[in-house]
């Protein structure tokens, strides 16, 4: 708690918003989709997707493959519980909409998929879209594949259990170029960077790639570090929860910390 505390005192020393953006790139990002606070019709639906898991009392076996949870000492977990601590919080369910709906990923790839709340809001942002969520733990899993099947059942997606090492090291993710991917699984050094590695290949120009708890721990903040230093790597922006990449070509390289 210590670590993350001085992590996000440094944060809002060094941070900007889109006046001390020069680059048009990002500067169009920040004011047309970060800062966007116009109420949108889909953030209705977010908040009925999660009431459904806040009044969700029953309980699951939670099976942990990452960095293990902050906030669970035990693996049976009460589903409105998970979705109250584990889950993206309704403002990032807003922005990841906004984000989503800015880009119109054709393909999305998730880790780590949780009880859907992020999957949720990535559909919503643009429904003609094919989303394929990644989850290791087949409980959780269900729960969110049930609800996606009643809220939305015309949306285009695939949920999939399984380790996320042993799925991208067998090619199942090379199907296709990623347009966006959301990474929120496990939260260590060694599997963020093996994941970054490994999907290198499915990039296009225009992927937007998104890292959650780039300052969960000393050890993320070090493969951030290496990620953004990354030479295909052009564009970087620190909003602290998230991390965000782009690899266009035309781009001079640059980062940023931005307050969102």
């Amino acid at each position: 708690m210590l670590f993350q505390i001085q992590s996000y005192l440094k944060f809002l020393w060094e941070s900007k918003n889109e006046h001390g953006v020069h680059s048009p790139f990002v500067f169009s990002l920040l004011t047309k989709c970060f800062y966007d606070k116009k109420p949108k019709p889909e953030y209705q639906i977010l908040k009925n997707y999660r009431k459904s898991l806040l009044e969700n009392n029953n309980f699951i076996e939670v099976t942990d493959f990452g960095a293990g949870s902050k906030v669970f000492k035990s693996n049976r977990r009460q589903i409105y519980k998970i979705a109250q601590t584990a889950g993206i919080s309704p403002k990032r369910a807003e922005l990841l909409f906004r984000v989503s709906n800015y880009f119109r990923p054709k393909n999305v790839l998730e880790i780590g998929t949780s009880l859907g709340l992020a999957s949720s809001a990535i559909a919503l942002g643009n429904k003609e879209s094919f989303l394929l969520s990644l989850e290791g733990c087949q409980n959780t899993q269900s729960v969110a594949e049930s609800l996606f099947n009643q809220e939305f059942p015309d949306f285009n997606f695939d949920f999939v259990n399984s380790e996320f090492s042993k799925f991208l090291k067998d090619g199942s993710a090379n199907i296709c170029d990623w347009d966006l991917i959301y990474f929120d699984g496990n939260h260590s050094k060694k599997a963020t960077l093996e994941y970054f590695e490994l999907l290198l290949p499915t990039i296009n120009n225009d992927s937007v790639w998104i890292f959650d708890d780039i300052h969960w721990s000393e050890d993320m903040e070090e493969a951030w570090e290496m990620i953004k230093n990354h030479p295909q790597v052009k564009v970087t922006i620190d909003t602290f929860q998230w991390g965000f990449v782009f690899f266009r070509y035309e781009q001079p390289k640059e980062h940023f910390v931005i307050r969102a």
